[in-house]
């Protein structure tokens, strides 16, 4: 009985020693939250830096979230509870943002986002998609506590603790030793050239900072040395005598921009369906570069309009519509408005959207056509359907035709993310693997567009524009991000693709030229990109590009290529002839993606000499751009 009497005793011991600890652990603000932000931030590095657990944030958020608490247990006084909330509150909304811009972008979100925030509201429909239900735990505790406050009960769990600061030498020495920390994680990885990887080595809030603070004022190339025979050199471009020079003189010409289509889609079928039926007979009939591919940023869209006319890159941050718009751009209206041509640009979207009517007027378009021209029929996400689009567009092109030579951009967006189209708008019927899902939704709506694409191809020739003209039809940019991707939707790529979705296949995106009496059916296999778009048109209309500077090449006539990337995938990736290359910290931990998709690869495909020298491509290009003359404000009634 003593010994049964002894055991009992002891039991009830470590359960008050337990329960005392556990009660330590609730009533002491800077441990509760220092845990729950360790929990937030697995939950980050989980979905952002890959499908594994480590223990990385605990070396490296846990310190930057230290050095707050210390402080507000040496400052605050009544109100400490309401600091730690908001601390709480902040790093909680910062990793919140950094999941969702990365699903979006592919890459970590800063500071910088915010000059995109009056573009939330017109793209939250997409925003939404990306939600998945495993990222609202981050708020947890956040809706936990608000319900407790909005009962007026009191936080009692703290009641005693709240005024009682924790002892002023263990706070001094967690101080010390986080700052300690939050350096020893930032400064050996500054250099680092991959984003992503920098914000997993220093940790994200430490990598926010680091932003914030770092010093981003680059030494600009003199305009002086900045040459097209250097950029050529760089370019790998060689002097050759060109096939199809003014092949194409004197025909009007019409870029048309087709929203967020990649290259699979050509020649797709599902279960023996055409998926893009009348993009298929339009390349497979006239010039097709298969191994094409995207160059735009943060604008997305607008960012593919503005390089391909101008041939010069994006910038390093911000949408070019917003960045350059200040400039006297060098630019292909401007260069077909010498030649004698009208110049005019199409889109359904209201031109305020991404800054266009600056951009518009730093390009030199006489003329632009956008929501107040088209109107509020049939809207589809942003403005009015293709089909509206194409139908007005066309009835002006053949009243522009009859005054001359004109030069039209033509801009599509039914095909837009999140791609839920209403149901009156299918054009085919889905295996039924493919019905709701994301990609079954991205390929439902590339159906229509494609449909309404056979209309304004059937108008154009009908009015007679088609034969007077020069048709070069190109996708702006990705629609299915790998990172946005689930388990299911995954799959389908790889079935689609024979192959497991690739970073090469993602950035992939057609181009098509379609001249009748010049183009014919032929596949073009070399490399080639939006920023070669420009020469290329110069080489078959016969312009000469002499004292405009260009970083594209005419790719008719050139069999090499190397087309540096931003934004979407990390600073100092690019396209070569054998491999999409991402950088590590460097060249040298970097990875390889085979063009034909066998997944990634150390050591083999693009060259460190390729890696450098696309770099400096880029550094040209942003120095050239920002020595450009400051444009003057143009009055409203100048374009309209």
């Amino acid at each position: 009985m003593q010994r049964i009497g002894l055991f009992r005793l002891e039991r009830k011991g470590i359960w008050v020693s337990l329960s005392g600890s556990l009660k330590a652990l609730h009533t002491k603000p800077f441990v509760f939250f220092s845990i729950v932000l360790l929990l937030k931030s697995c939950l980050v590095y989980f979905v952002i830096f890959g499908n594994k657990l480590t223990w990385s944030p605990l070396l490296t958020e846990i310190p930057f979230v230290w050095i707050l608490f210390c402080l507000i247990e040496w400052f605050g006084k009544k109100r400490k509870i309401l600091y730690y909330l908001s601390v709480n509150l902040l790093v909680t909304g910062i990793f919140f943002a950094a999941i969702m811009y990365y699903k979006y972008y592919g890459v970590m979100v800063t500071y910088h986002a915010l000059e995109q925030v009056n573009q939330v509201k017109a793209v939250r429909n997409s925003v939404v998609t990306l939600l998945s239900p495993h990222y609202l735990l981050i708020f947890t505790d956040i809706f936990i506590i608000s319900l407790m406050l909005l009962g007026r009960r009191k936080l009692s769990l703290w009641g005693g603790f709240l005024a009682r600061k924790e002892k002023r030498g263990v706070v001094m020495v967690l101080f010390v030793l986080s700052i300690v920390l939050c350096f020893a994680n930032i400064m050996p990885n500054r250099a680092s050239m991959n984003e992503l990887k920098k914000a997993e080595d220093m940790g994200i809030l430490n990598y926010e900072a680091y932003v914030l603070f770092a010093d981003e004022t680059i030494e600009l190339t003199d305009m002086d040395e900045i040459t097209q025979q250097k950029i050529d050199r760089l370019k790998g471009t060689k002097q050759v005598e060109p096939n199809f020079a003014g092949a194409a003189k004197g025909k009007n010409l019409i870029v048309l921009q087709m929203e967020s289509f990649q290259n699979f889609l050509v020649g797709l079928k599902l279960d023996g369906q055409e998926v893009t039926p009348n993009m298929n007979k339009l390349l497979g009939e006239n010039f097709y570069f298969n191994n094409f591919y995207q160059q735009v940023g943060q604008g997305n869209t607008s960012d593919a309009e503005f390089v391909v006319n101008t041939s010069f890159y994006i910038p390093p941050r911000g949408a070019a519509s917003s960045v350059y718009a200040g400039k006297e751009l060098p630019s292909l209206p401007k260069v077909m408005k010498a030649q004698g041509y009208d110049t005019a640009t199409f889109h359904t979207n209201t031109v305020e959207f991404w800054n266009r009517s600056e951009m518009y007027q730093a390009l030199g378009f006489d003329r632009y056509y956008d929501q107040e021209y088209f109107g509020a029929d049939d809207l589809l996400f942003f403005g009015s359907s293709d089909e509206i689009l194409y139908a007005k567009t066309a009835h002006q092109l053949s009243e522009m035709n009859q005054s001359g030579p004109f030069y039209s951009q033509v801009i599509s967006m039914s095909a837009h993310h999140p791609f839920t189209l209403p149901e009156e708008k299918y054009k085919m019927t889905l295996p039924e693997r493919f019905q709701g899902t994301f990609v079954g939704n991205y390929i439902q709506s590339q159906n229509y567009a494609d449909y309404a694409l056979g209309q304004f191809i059937d108008e154009l020739k009908a009015n007679g524009v088609w034969e007077d003209s020069i048709i070069v039809v190109y996708g702006d940019h990705l629609g299915l991000p790998i990172y946005s991707l689930d388990r299911q939707d995954k799959e389908l790529m790889a079935e689609i693709y024979g192959h497991e979705y690739d970073y090469t296949d993602m950035i992939n995106i057609p181009l098509g030229i379609i001249a009748e009496g010049v183009t014919y059916p032929a596949t073009f296999e070399q490399i080639g990109g939006q920023i070669d778009v420009l020469p290329t048109i110069a080489n078959l209309m016969g312009i000469s590009l002499d004292g405009h500077l260009h970083f594209g090449q005419d790719i008719i006539n050139q069999t090499y290529n190397m087309l540096p990337q931003r934004y979407y995938l990390p600073t100092g990736s690019f396209v070569s002839e054998k491999s999409l290359f991402m950088p590590g910290s460097g060249y040298e931990d970097g990875t390889q993606y085979p063009l034909a998709g066998e997944g990634g690869v150390h050591g083999a495909g693009a060259s460190e000499g390729e890696y450098n020298r696309a770099l400096e491509l880029l550094h040209l290009s942003d120095s050239y751009v920002n020595q450009l003359p400051d444009r003057e404000p143009a009055d409203a009634e100048e374009i309209e």
